[in-house]
């Protein structure tokens, strides 16, 4: 599995190239393996990992659906494949200022809560590690749009309850202690 998921890995950071992460100049890939890591202390399952670290190709790549599908075809069985792409893209974004560009970010991030409320529990478990690992440097690189970002997440994980209860429990309360030290 371990040689899997170091090509998945490899196959990420080669889409996502250059990017860096909007707080650092840590390479975006570090993210990915991040939330790939918390998910892994909750699910042994390849699909969900290999998720975790493809979650945000489709949306910030332009990488496309069918070619992680011939990538992940040389790796896992097909039935691994298909669910790992249905994964990645429960996990994408379609709401997005690109598309929808007359409506505002609070009207888009609640239509992308409502369809991500009727994902799978897999992919709101990969969501929650997700939402953990973009908490961590927002209040102290961009106290203002923190304050937004962490209501739409909290706001979020009231809608996507069916994923790890753990990782869940973490997420909520992650975002949580990150506003009670914006409110002080």
């Amino acid at each position: 599995m371990e040689e899997i998921l170091e090509q998945v890995r490899l196959f990420a950071e080669k889409a996502h190239g250059e990017q860096t992460r909007k707080y650092s100049a840590e390479g975006y890939v570090f993210h990915l393996v991040r939330v790939m890591e918390m998910c892994r202390e909750h699910s042994q399952k390849l699909p969900v990992l290999a998720a975790a670290l493809l979650h945000d190709v489709l949306e910030d790549t332009p990488v496309k659906k069918e070619e992680i599908r011939t990538f992940l075809s040389g790796l896992l069985e097909k039935n691994e494949v298909e669910y790992t792409l249905k994964l990645v893209i429960e996990l994408t974004d379609i709401y997005i200022k690109k598309d929808y560009p007359k409506w505002n970010r609070r009207k888009r991030k609640a239509r992308e809560a409502e369809r991500i409320e009727k994902t799978s529990a897999d992919a709101q478990t990969v969501k929650y590690a997700d939402i953990i690992d973009n908490c961590r440097e927002v209040i102290e690189k961009d106290p203002q749009f923190a304050a937004v970002f962490l209501r739409e997440c909290k706001n979020l994980l009231a809608k996507i309850t069916k994923g790890n209860r753990t990782l869940y429990n973490q997420a909520v309360k992650t975002v949580n202690d990150r506003l009670w030290v914006l409110l002080r």
